[in-house]
């Protein structure tokens, strides 16, 4: 017997997610009704089918700002998606606000999109540096190239944007975030730039 699940409670996950009617319904179902677990079955199910979309052409878009109170940082950045339906869309001018006041908030390390973007040079010098470490002496080549990859990417991890807690959602990466949004537009979204202005540097 199929679990009867109450309008206000779809109406809820709806509100929490994004998602459609019929999603949130099914969710709901499959969880006995349970908001925390259907909320994690739609995000699944949601970077599963963003995961599909993320090679898409995305040209169209916005260009978000973000002044932080006090008028010391300030962000430009560029956010594309597919269609000029999608970029004036108001959850889209959201998502840009929220990943514009994300790079305010990020450590000044954080230069880079994606760990793809990270030149050649820099992987190279984390890696010269994180080999030299002392407690690596006396351990077996393997078990130090395994060590010094894992090092390497954790430490290549804190200079991007997308590898980042969403300041929000902490539990979620800014690339989660995204995902999420290509799941409820159906369109591929893309952050293409930003800068990050701090006052005196």
């Amino acid at each position: 017997m199929t679990l009867k699940i109450s309008p206000v409670l779809v109406k809820e996950l709806r509100k929490k997610t994004g998602a459609g009617m019929m999603s949130c319904k099914k969710a709901l179902q499959e969880t006995n009704g349970n908001i925390n677990g259907a909320i994690k079955i739609l995000f699944q199910k949601g970077l599963a089918s963003a995961d599909k979309k993320v090679n898409r052409k995305a040209i169209e878009g916005i260009i978000g700002s973000y002044i932080h109170t006090g008028g010391k940082i300030g962000v430009l950045v560029e956010i594309n998606c597919e269609t000029d339906f999608v970029a004036r869309h108001e959850e889209f001018h959201e998502l840009v606000k929220n990943i514009a006041m994300q790079i305010a908030a990020s450590p000044e390390e954080v230069m880079y999109i994606s760990l793809n973007m990270i030149p050649r040079e820099v992987s190279q010098m984390e890696s010269e540096m994180e080999s030299k470490k002392e407690d690596l002496i006396n351990k077996p080549d393997q078990i130090i190239e395994k060590i010094v990859a894992g090092r390497v990417e954790k430490n290549l991890k804190k200079l991007t944007l997308l590898n980042q807690p969403f300041i929000r959602t902490p539990n979620i990466s800014v690339e989660e975030l995204i995902k999420e949004r290509i799941s409820f537009f159906g369109e591929n979204i893309k952050v293409k730039r930003f800068i990050r202005y701090t006052l005196g540097n």
